[in-house]
């Protein structure tokens, strides 16, 4: 049985429901899901460069925790971005 999740503290907000390609509607390409915790990691690690352990830190998890969820995120958004799909971001840790 696997353990519960750990609460994350998470202070980056949605804006909107999905970042997508322009000029095609979202009905018709790809969806991959990003959730918030990933955002979050993306959001201090790649844009405000804190260490992965600092930023395990401010999230309330470890390090390897942070590498764990980074490497999630970053595969999800180039993923994304090569092949033309939608970001939908998913409100649940």
């Amino acid at each position: 049985m696997p353990r519960t999740k750990k609460p994350r503290k998470c202070g980056c907000p949605f804006r909107g429901k999905a970042f997508k390609p322009t000029g095609i509607p979202l009905a018709e390409i790809g969806h991959v899901s990003l959730s918030r915790d990933e955002l979050e990691a993306l959001k201090l690690c790649d844009l405000d460069g804190l260490t992965q352990e600092e930023a395990g830190g401010r999230m309330g998890v470890s390090r390897g925790t942070v590498q764990r969820i980074l490497t999630a995120a970053r595969g999800k958004v180039a993923a994304a971005l090569v092949k033309g799909s939608a970001l939908i971001f998913e409100d649940k840790h």
